[in-house]
């Protein structure tokens, strides 16, 4: 968590020197390609049949790293369309249990501008995410060890959801918070019973970063 925490504070004391250099971020008033990067954490879980999980599990803070690129794809209207390449950590943990789920992630959002200030703009956003699993992820359940937390009779890879927040932009600087919810059952086992197992992915995130 140290180390993450100075990551951001290093965006944030880099964010002017990019601004310098950068043709302007983008504008409610005129057409534009911008783009960013984004910096930040999820405080994640996991939702579903208690059955499936097997213990009540809380929140696994991950990380999530972005590049991004934004396109206004109105003239009359300040609409925008932002897409970017995230690596993100989901999962859930509590007391020795834990599931670490890392991802490859490309949402699709829209985003609205509202001009607040002559500074500051306020972009609400909602779109789908879709994502894949990655390597490295570990599984720990205590007296049964730790293993992949993707493969067969474990977690799938393939995962879309929901992404909704509010971001704020002052002088290229950005900063965004939000919820994203998983429409896909992510578990690839059958219960005692033989019924599916039903589990989703779920996180509240906080972003800093810039648009350039």
């Amino acid at each position: 968590m140290k180390k993450f925490m100075m990551a951001i504070v290093a965006v944030l004391f880099a964010a002017p020197s990019f601004a310098q250099y950068s043709s302007g971020g983008f504008s409610l008033s005129e057409s534009s390609v911008y783009y960013g990067l984004r910096l930040g954490m999820n405080m994640a879980t996991l939702t579903g049949d208690d059955a499936a999980l097997g213990v009540d599990l809380g929140t696994k803070v991950g990380l999530n790293f972005a590049p991004v690129i934004g396109l206004r794809v109105s003239d009359t209207t300040p609409i925008f369309l932002e897409s970017g390449l995230y690596f993100t950590g989901c999962g859930a943990k509590k007391d020795k249990t834990s599931v670490s789920l890392n991802y490859l992630e490309v949402p699709i959002l829209i985003k609205y501008g509202i001009q607040a200030t002559d500074d500051i703009a306020v972009l609400p956003f909602l779109g789908p995410t879709f994502r894949y699993g990655l390597f490295g992820g570990k599984t720990k359940i205590p007296g049964e060890g730790k293993f992949d937390s993707f493969g067969d009779d474990h977690f799938k890879r393939a995962d879309v959801g929901i992404k909704l927040g509010c971001g704020a932009e002052y002088n290229k600087l950005y900063l965004e918070a939000g919820y994203q919810f998983g429409i896909t059952n992510i578990a690839d086992w059958q219960l005692d019973n033989d019924d599916d197992a039903s589990v989703h992915n779920g996180a509240f995130f906080i972003n800093v970063g810039v648009n350039f």
